[in-house]
């Protein structure tokens, strides 16, 4: 399906269906590129990223021989607005539909997830094990026990659709946009600035559209981090998984806790636990090359996961 834009633009637009989306079928035209061809892969970027951070690795995997699938979720990148509050099954239910409309719905898959996108790809292969061939955490999202909250979601949803709605409206994204997308990229490396082309961050990060579904799926954090927790205690983690987490030695101050809960992650999930560095959180702009080796190793127990 075309949508807005899709000419000057690698990749489509797809809306899913009713049928085998289930709650992800919600109408939202979905920015999708597909790229090469064999085992089917999948990447979800974090909050408030895009399809073109994985670029690196989306080459590198397509050279290794492999189909790979990224996509924008709403309110990121090229894709439509949410039209309501994301939750970690609703996601991997949207990344079931999204291979279904691809036609890529009787292939088994390995799929990864960066950031917060971790919960959703973890939640997929708990939710479909039967159509999931390996899982890998980028640097992924971590909670041991329910974050706390003072506000309930449904104010925390209508407070993060207002404040967006504000900024909107007061031209932030317009001026500040770009400039504030290539600062966070900085600031979450380990060295470099960004390597995405200017007209497609002009393009995504001048919308209000992008920052209002950053901060949707921000305010939904503690709900979709504790629907993570809850799936784990009720449905088993049957596939081969990789945790891989950032971590940058030359900083001021390396973060070895956070490097600490990485790997606590891993043992509680039973995965492989490698340690890309020198990388900030980005670490598919830090270490391209590391994250598609974990990505081409992950179905086989024993691989080796260092660059």
């Amino acid at each position: 399906m075309s949508g807005p834009g899709a000419g000057a633009t690698p990749g489509r637009f797809v809306r899913l269906p009713a049928g085998p989306a289930g709650p992800a079928a919600d109408g939202v035209p979905l920015h999708v590129l597909v790229e090469g061809s064999g085992p089917p892969v999948v990447l979800s970027a974090g909050l408030a990223m895009a399809w073109f951070d994985w670029d690196a690795v989306a080459e590198l995997l397509v050279a290794a021989g492999r189909t790979v699938v990224r996509f924008d979720r709403p309110g990121h990148g090229l894709s439509a607005p949410a039209v309501r509050p994301p939750c970690a099954a609703g996601e991997a239910h949207r990344i079931a539909g999204l291979l279904d409309a691809l036609g890529l719905g009787a292939e088994r898959v390995t799929v990864a997830g960066h950031s917060i996108a971790g919960f959703h790809a973890e939640a997929f292969a708990r939710l479909y094990p039967g159509r999931t061939a390996a899982l890998v955490l980028v640097d992924g999202s971590v909670e041991e026990r329910p974050p706390r909250t003072v506000l309930p979601a449904g104010l925390r949803t209508g407070a993060a659709r207002v404040l967006g709605r504000a900024v909107t409206a007061a031209g932030l994204p317009a001026a500040l946009g770009p400039l504030a997308r290539r600062t966070a990229v900085r600031a979450s490396r380990a060295g470099g600035a960004d390597p995405a082309a200017r007209d497609l961050v002009r393009r995504c990060y001048r919308t209000g559209r992008v920052w209002r579904g950053a901060l949707l799926e921000n305010a939904r954090y503690p709900d979709t981090a504790a629907e993570v927790l809850a799936l784990r205690a009720a449905l088993p983690l049957t596939v081969p998984a990789t945790v891989l987490a950032g971590h940058d030695p030359g900083a001021r101050r390396p973060d070895l806790g956070w490097l600490g809960r990485q790997a606590a992650l891993a043992d509680a999930l039973g995965a492989r636990f490698v340690v890309a560095e020198p990388a900030g959180h980005l670490v598919m702009l830090d270490r391209p090359h590391q994250v598609a080796r974990a990505v081409l190793y992950a179905a086989e127990p024993g691989a080796p996961g260092e660059a």
